[in-house]
C-alpha cells in the first residue's frame, strides 16, 4: 500500500458532482491503493469549497468520521518551517495547506501526492527529489 499525500482540489472534485474531475477521481479512488495523509489546513480548505451546500459539506465530515485520511496534527512548533516553505518558494506561490502537506512530506519521507496543482512538480523535498504527482493524465 502506497503512502500518498492528499491534497484538497481531488477531494472537491469527489464530493462535487458537478466538479469537472469528479469522475476521473471518484475512478481513481475506487481503483488506488493507498494509505491517505492530509492536513488541517488541507481539510479546511475543502470545506471552505464545498460551502456552496451545508449537506455536502456534512457528508464529507462524515465520510472523515470513517477515517479514510490519517490527517497529521501539525502544531505550533510546524509553523516556523512552514513560514520558511512559503517564503522559499513565493514566486510559486505557496499557500498554508500546500506548504503543511510539503512539511508533511518531508517529516514523513513520503513523496507521492493526489493532487489536481501543477505546484507540486516545482517543490522539492529533503535532498531535492521531487513528489510523485498523482493522478497521472
Amino acid at each position: 500500500m502506497q503512502n500518498t499525500l492528499l491534497d484538497a482540489g481531488p477531494l472537491i472534485a469527489l464530493f462535487d458532482n458537478s466538479d469537472n474531475h469528479h469522475k476521473r477521481l471518484l475512478n481513481f479512488f475506487k481503483t488506488y491503493n493507498a494509505k491517505f495523509h492530509s492536513t488541517w489546513p488541507v481539510i479546511t480548505e475543502v470545506m471552505h469549497f464545498l460551502n456552496f451546500n451545508p449537506n455536502v459539506q456534512s457528508d464529507f465530515l462524515k465520510w472523515l468520521q470513517k477515517d479514510p485520511i490519517s490527517i497529521n496534527p501539525q502544531n505550533k512548533n510546524s509553523l516556523e518551517k512552514i513560514r520558511n516553505l512559503i517564503l522559499k518558494y513565493q514566486n510559486v506561490p505557496m499557500d498554508l495547506a500546500d506548504a503543511s502537506l510539503l512539511l508533511l512530506s518531508e517529516e514523513e519521507g513520503i513523496n507521492h501526492i493526489l493532487t489536481l496543482d501543477k505546484d507540486y512538480i516545482v517543490y522539492r523535498i529533503k535532498k531535492k527529489k521531487f513528489i510523485y504527482v498523482l493522478p497521472n493524465s
